[in-house]
């Protein structure tokens, strides 16, 4: 993987609840542990962050009030799958069901960009609503349709439960 470029990754979820619900508790304790270990992740470069500097959970960057945004950079794929995977994480992918509905578009889009980028929030939805509009290319993609930094669909067996 070419170090002249690194993977962000944009990933949207419509929360069931309002923050301060009873019934959204569990993940609201669980953003700070989580953040704080994606922070300490080989491979880990940058994450969006509201102005608690915690999560994003301040964030609205849709029109939609409970749609929630994680935006971030890492170094490669199998550093963003192993946190994903493998960490206190997975056990918020074990339970989104329970916070977060249903989406009727895609919720996570990955691209390149070129090491030492932070991509903002315009860019990020913008490669959303590409990879919603023309499905995935080299430009807005997903992990099941993966594309290296030269543009090349890349194939392996890759398996995450999004």
């Amino acid at each position: 993987m070419s170090s002249e470029y690194h993977l962000a990754e944009l990933n949207i979820a419509r929360a069931r609840y309002e923050n301060d619900d009873p019934r959204f508790k569990d993940f609201v304790d669980m953003i700070e542990p989580v953040n704080q270990m994606a922070e300490r992740m080989p491979g880990y470069v940058w994450r969006l962050v509201d102005d608690d500097g915690v999560g994003t959970m301040d964030i609205k960057a849709f029109d939609d009030p409970r749609l929630l945004v994680n935006l971030s950079v890492w170094e490669d794929l199998d550093s963003l799958l192993t946190f994903v995977n493998k960490t206190v994480h997975a056990r918020v992918m074990n339970r989104r069901k329970e916070w977060f509905a249903a989406m009727e578009s895609h919720h996570l889009v990955l691209w390149w960009v070129p090491a030492g980028h932070q991509p903002g929030l315009a860019e990020a939805r913008a490669r959303l609503e590409q990879l919603d509009r023309n499905g995935p290319s080299a430009e807005a993609f997903t992990i099941g349709k993966f594309y290296g930094p030269d543009g090349l669909e890349v194939a392996f067996n890759v398996t995450i439960d999004t």
